[in-house]
């Protein structure tokens, strides 16, 4: 039987240490696993990209602010999802930093009506954010197994060029062509041409 608990983990950061207690108590009541950083330095140091989880940030502290911290994931395309703890005049930063893509804010003191509703709706978020986020990265991993010449072949499968045309647009015989293809399938695990399209496109794949 699994220790941690099955709700979530939910990262806390405040360098305010009571504030970062308070929390705490208040999440791991519910059943949620809780890991607290009294800096953003701190957490970025020790953040695992791979874990389904949410974060609570202080938008001001000393060293990274939360909105810088938030700037540094977003360049990252990381799929946490984000809330802001504030104070009274930081409501207009933190409604600003919404429209980055932050899920909500509570401004101290914040009580249990609150803060589990939030953590619940940014658990979900995580749940369908983190799939997609590995998805992406088993694709990427997948794709960058191919030659030059194997991406050129399949960028042309992908537009619906027949193996002659695409001999012809690279200056190479349909052989050839046909054993980059048998290659491509190999290297993506792909056993359809239908398998290869939806592996190459990714998102964007068109669903039947």
């Amino acid at each position: 039987m699994s220790l941690i608990p099955k709700k979530g983990t939910v990262y806390v950061i405040d360098d305010d240490e009571a504030v970062r207690d308070s929390l705490q108590w208040m999440l791991e009541g519910k059943d949620y696993r809780v890991r607290c950083f009294d800096s953003a330095e701190s957490f970025l140091s020790r953040f695992d990209a791979r874990e389904v989880a949410c974060l609570i940030v202080d938008i001001r502290m000393g060293g990274m602010t939360g909105l810088e911290l938030q700037n540094r994931l977003l360049e990252s395309s990381s799929p946490l999802p984000l809330a802001f703890i504030t104070g009274h005049g930081d409501v207009p930063m933190a409604v600003d930093s919404m429209k980055k893509g932050a899920m909500d804010f509570i401004q101290k003191p914040f009580n249990e009506e609150q803060l589990v509703p939030l953590v619940e709706r940014m658990l979900e978020q995580a749940k369908e954010s983190f799939s997609e986020f590995q998805n992406a990265l088993n694709r990427d991993a997948l794709m960058a197994r191919l030659t030059l010449r194997e991406s050129q072949v399949l960028e042309r499968i992908v537009a619906g060029r027949l193996n002659k045309q695409i001999a012809d647009d690279l200056g190479i015989s349909i052989k050839t062509v046909e054993a980059h293809r048998a290659n491509i399938m190999e290297k993506l695990s792909a056993n359809t041409v239908a398998d290869l399209l939806k592996i190459a496109l990714g998102p964007n794949a068109v669903k039947a």
